[in-house]
């Protein structure tokens, strides 16, 4: 079985030390770093004792639809009951509809620990908490009151409807339709595939958010207008009525992610409202997919951090082989996984993931709060900027890495690894999805390059770059940690100087972005990774504690032999759109 336990260590480090300052314009007025650990700890607890045991029952029994609706897995319900008594679904939320208005940082230290626990139970929790958000941007007051309070609750769920059969990531292709009735209401009728949360058991009504077309709507992506579509109608008062035009084709049948109810759905005069102003729906749902795009990064650091866990418990006690420089335990039969250089590679290059993500998620949504909140106008810009060009990278990297992360675990377990009583193999199965969802990692790449690199004449480039020179040269003056510093500042370089070369090739053949965008994008978030890691390494390098310790050898290890890898894929980016576009289609 899987093992895992929540690092709360490692949180209370990067929020009382390497993002103190972050946190100090990001907090809630009155809070002190007690209450936040206070508050982690209890998500721990609830996580680890709730979520964890129904992990893989829910695998082993999946979703079930009786043609009328969808029935999770035994312990969803109980789980999901707690989750909304305790007001975890509203941690982020306004309090004026019931929410706790906490900082952001908080529910992405929740929702990598409901993701580490039990990936499926997070398209429960995580889905509602950004369609709430979608909803507060761009939903009338009457909205806003008749469905927040009972969402931040609980009580009603939601989903996120773009996805036809005939589009995925071409939104513009998108056929459902929306014919307006009275004065402010829509009827829907078009069909949505791999819709999760489509229908369940959990929550007494879902709204679903549905990207769809009004009749004068232009073509492309132009013309697509957000709608608020429920499950079942409410009357004036905003109570049930009756089922609305809203019914489940089928249920998806999945490799992994088995216990999220993944649905076909078919919407057939459904009652709806417009969501935001017509034709500006695209707009107004990518607040919603922004923030999942976030949770979903969040599905591969969870992973991560469960496959690291297990296959560390099960390499201190597997005994195969005999170390390569002689016997170790010379009174057993064989000696410890651990001896074996290829064993500790992958733990180490697993926990050079997950401590430099964990802390660039958390600096990530710190800046998501600041863009919203901070005082100062170009304070606000320059957050708004760092996201902005950072979700892509955050998003590919970190599902990229937690899929590679959970195949090392099961590589360590050999055989073992194979056997489903060991809980790998489910890990493995349900963590690929995340490579596609919101957006397929190769999207992010051209999100990256082909938007957010020039945007604003580069001014969001600039905004990382001045980060990044910023910890280089202050750590350039610390003996412990110049030579990271060194390593990183040239890494960068490189990176800024095939950005500048992609960009001269980019003006003359646009292909020159697709080819390019997988191996630039694995660059850019390995100096990401080094950035944070040199900010970890200021702070430990000099301690004798074992945590610190711990710290600095994955760091030793990650300078070492993760960080070169830049050049390689800037290498491999360099090669140009021609080796790749040249070749004759019959060729194939």
């Amino acid at each position: 079985m899987i093992t895992y336990k929540a690092p709360l260590q490692d949180y209370q480090f990067i929020l009382s030390e390497l993002l103190a300052e972050d946190l100090a314009q990001t907090g809630q007025q009155g809070f002190a770093l007690e209450d936040y650990m206070a508050i982690i700890e209890e998500a721990a607890k609830l996580c680890e004792a709730e979520l964890l045991p129904i992990n893989r029952q829910g695998d082993e029994q999946g979703c079930s639809f009786d043609g009328e609706r969808v029935k999770t897995p035994e312990g969803f319900k109980a789980a999901f009951d707690q989750f909304a008594q305790g007001g975890w679904i509203g941690l982020n939320a306004d309090a004026e509809f019931g929410g706790m208005q906490l900082p952001l940082f908080l529910n992405v230290i929740l929702h990598e620990m409901i993701m580490a626990s039990c990936f499926s139970f997070g398209d429960y929790v995580g889905l509602p908490q950004a369609a709430m958000k979608t909803i507060a941007a761009h939903g009338s007051e009457e909205i806003k009151q008749r469905f927040l309070p009972r969402m931040v609750s609980g009580e009603w769920s939601a989903t996120m409807c773009m996805t036809e059969p005939q589009c995925g990531t071409d939104l513009g292709l998108i056929s459902a339709s929306a014919e307006p009735i009275g004065e402010d209401g829509y009827r829907l009728n078009g069909t949505k595939i791999f819709i999760s949360g489509g229908d369940h058991d959990l929550s007494e009504n879902i709204v679903h958010l549905v990207l769809a077309r009004l009749p004068d709507a232009p073509e492309g992506v132009r013309g697509l207008s957000l709608f608020l579509c429920p499950k079942f109608n409410l009357n004036d008062d905003g109570e049930i009525t009756g089922r609305n035009g809203v019914n489940v084709v089928r249920l998806e049948k999945k490799m992994g992610y088995r216990a999220a109810s993944t649905c076909e759905m078919f919407f057939e005069n459904a009652e709806a409202q417009l969501l935001g102003e017509p034709h500006k729906g695209l707009k107004a749902m990518f607040t919603m997919v922004n923030t999942a795009r976030l949770l979903v990064a969040l599905q591969g650091l969870g992973s991560s951090e469960t496959g690291y866990q297990t296959a560390l418990a099960y390499a201190r006690e597997r005994r195969q082989g005999r170390a390569l420089s002689g016997v170790v335990d010379v009174d057993k039969s064989a000696d410890l996984l651990l001896v074996h250089p290829d064993v500790r590679r992958m733990l180490l290059a697993t926990r050079s993931f997950t401590d430099a993500g964990r802390a660039l998620a958390l600096w990530l949504a710190m800046q998501m709060e600041q863009a919203q909140h901070h005082s100062q106008a170009d304070k606000r810009q320059r957050a708004a900027d760092l996201v902005a060009l950072l979700t892509p990278v955050v998003k590919a990297s970190f599902t990229d890495l937690g899929f590679e992360s959970c195949n090392n675990a099961m590589q360590i377990f050999g055989g073992h690894g194979y056997i489903r009583d060991n809980g790998l193999e489910q890990l493995v199965r349900d963590c690929r999805i995340a490579q596609i969802q919101e957006g397929a990692n190769s999207i992010q790449a051209l999100d990256l390059i082909g938007r957010k690199l020039n945007m604003h004449d580069g001014r969001l480039w600039n905004a990382f770059s001045e980060e990044v020179k910023a910890t280089t040269s202050e750590a350039a003056s610390s003996p412990a940690v110049s030579h990271f510093a060194i390593a990183l500042k040239d890494a960068f370089y490189a990176l800024q100087s095939a950005t500048e070369d992609l960009n001269r090739r980019i003006a003359k053949d646009a292909n020159e972005i697709g080819a390019a965008g997988v191996d630039y994008q694995k660059a850019f978030a390995l100096v990401t990774f080094g950035w944070m890691w040199l900010k970890i390494a200021q702070v430990c390098a000099t301690r004798t504690d074992e945590f610190s310790q711990s710290k600095c050898a994955v760091a030793r290890y990650f300078f070492a032999r993760e960080l070169p890898k830049v050049k390689l894929h800037l290498q491999v980016a360099a090669t140009g759109a021609d080796v790749l576009m040249s070749v004759d289609e019959a060729l194939f």
